[in-house]
């Protein structure tokens, strides 16, 4: 009972002594948020988890980079060769394996890839003969397939409640498409 008041007495003394010393620590924070708030015209300080920030980044990165179809230009030529010339990038296949590396908690349960080594083949290469796409025009669709199968050892940690580690040899397979339209005449696309 004791302990609990001087916890008591030493709680209120604390307060007491804060409130009427001149330090504004609590109270001079939000003030300076809020009088900057009013300054640059917008919400006070909001903080945002590295999760969450890096997850509307990755969703800006794929739509940029790999969530548009391409217009390429006519070909020369009647008999002129048509191959693909891109294969997918090893960014592009790890963003596509499903996501089981990612929001672990830390200490408790972490999941990584380690050794990853990527084997990437052209399945498909075709052609389809030319028509007509709303907002492009005459097109041909060139479709270009590709399988790419990922080797590596996902080690699995846990510090608590019981340590462990774990560690697998998996192979993960997908296929990715790099379908594109070429456009069958006209002038050169403006850049």
């Amino acid at each position: 009972m004791t302990r609990n008041r001087r916890l008591a007495l030493l709680l209120t003394l604390a307060i007491a002594c804060s409130a009427s010393s001149g330090c504004h620590i609590f109270t001079g924070f939000v003030a300076v948020v809020l009088d900057g708030s009013k300054f640059f015209v917008t919400t006070p300080l909001i903080p945002v988890s590295p999760y969450f920030s890096e997850m509307i980044e990755d969703t800006y990165h794929e739509e940029e980079r790999y969530g548009k179809v391409p217009v390429l230009d006519p070909v020369e030529g009647e008999n002129a060769p048509l191959y693909c010339l891109d294969p997918p990038s090893e960014d592009e296949v790890m963003r596509s394996l499903p996501d089981q590396a990612s929001g672990g908690y830390a200490f408790l349960a972490e999941t990584t890839r380690n050794n990853v080594k990527i084997v990437v083949e052209l399945i498909v290469d075709r052609v389809d003969p030319c028509r007509f796409y709303p907002m492009v025009g005459p097109a041909k669709l060139h479709h270009c397939h590709y399988k790419a199968t990922v080797y590596y050892d996902k080690t699995i940690r846990s510090h608590w409640p019981v340590p462990f580690t774990n560690t697998d040899a998996t192979k993960d397979v997908v296929y990715l498409d790099h379908d594109h339209l070429i456009r069958c005449a006209g002038p050169p696309t403006p850049r």
